[in-house]
């Protein structure tokens, strides 16, 4: 008798650890990825992916080390794909000039003439912190630009002169770059923009910040928080989508849409979050951030974001697919 109420109890626990099992690879997304090479529970933030010598290559910051006060030094991996679901790390660039020392991360590329053009931000210099620019012919290897930092806004009453997160989009005959930077308080996170001509070599003196008299985007809904930053850029018809990271790291961060006739001018699609946090269960309850919005030669549309379900300990990378209904981009499955 006894040994039968065993095999019982022993089948009820099997049959709850399978359904636990299940259940968590029912809400596991196809692709999750995270770089085990310097925090063994995984850590990858800020993707941005290009399609570029027949497979995908994505660029992600990832903490290298940590200095003797424990603050993090950043750096940029790389992980290449031939599916968007299955990736794995093939480099990393590293902090190599005076100006990056503290760390370099957040990267946005674009594909000009065969070469990949890398724009990213120096890290841990607070208000000093800027864009810079690299490029490369297999988009393993950059070489900087020598002007480099070749991006700070005006320092004026609505921006302390960082700039952080860039995106460089070809539009309207020439280059827009969106960056993030704070207020004057070095509280609130908004957006900027800067233009250059379709001719440049990216270089400083080719980037004149656009005069907007404010911010083009700026922390107004209640699940933005105190920040907006992490713009990303699609164009549809004419019509730019920007697909942007609402409130802080973890608070939670989400993501939301707005769009664009100009590249200046940006209209909220839907007051509600595109994308939001998961739930308590999921491993991005504590946020989906960081959007990079991609769409492949077949001109389907993903987007790539970040999340984590412990406040920050681990970071995730993963993406799921965007349907277009009419001009109202849709989340898929």
């Amino acid at each position: 008798m006894l040994s039968k109420r065993y095999g019982i109890i022993l089948l009820v626990i099997h049959t709850i650890l399978s359904s636990l099992v299940g259940y968590a690879q029912q809400n596991r997304p196809a692709m999750l990825f995270a770089d085990s090479t310097h925090r063994k529970g995984g850590y990858a933030k800020d993707p941005h992916v290009v399609q570029f010598g027949g497979r995908y290559l994505m660029y992600y910051s990832v903490p290298t080390h940590k200095d003797s006060s424990g603050a993090d030094h950043w750096g940029i991996g790389i992980a290449e794909s031939r599916d968007l679901t299955n990736w794995q790390k093939i480099g990393e660039i590293k902090p190599v000039d005076d100006y990056e020392k503290k760390g370099i991360c957040a990267p946005g590329a674009l594909i000009r003439d065969g070469r990949v053009h890398l724009f990213y931000q120096t890290y841990g210099n607070g208000r000093k912190d800027a864009i810079c620019h690299a490029v490369s012919s297999d988009g393993i290897q950059f070489t900087r630009n020598p002007t480099n930092p070749i991006f700070r806004p005006a320092i004026s009453d609505w921006s302390c002169g960082r700039a952080i997160d860039a995106e460089v989009f070809p539009f309207k005959d020439q280059y827009f770059l969106y960056f993030a930077t704070r207020d004057t308080s070095y509280k609130i996170q908004q957006l900027g923009i800067a233009v250059a001509p379709l001719t440049t070599s990216f270089n400083r003196e080719d980037w004149k910040q656009v005069a907007t008299n404010g911010p083009i985007l700026k922390p107004e809904l209640p699940w933005e928080g105190e920040c907006i930053e992490a713009p990303s850029i699609i164009e549809r018809n004419g019509t730019l989508y920007m697909f942007y990271a609402g409130a802080y790291n973890n608070w939670p961060q989400q993501v939301g849409v707005a769009t664009s006739q100009d590249g200046v001018h940006w209209t909220r699609l839907q007051n509600d979050p595109f994308l939001r946090n998961g739930s308590p269960d999921s491993w991005n309850a504590s946020e989906s951030g960081h959007p990079h919005i991609f769409s492949d030669k077949s001109g389907k549309t993903y987007l790539f974001f970040q999340g984590n379900n412990d406040k920050g300990k681990t970071w995730f990378l993963s993406n799921l697919p965007v349907n277009w209904k009419g001009n109202k981009p849709v989340l898929g499955k």
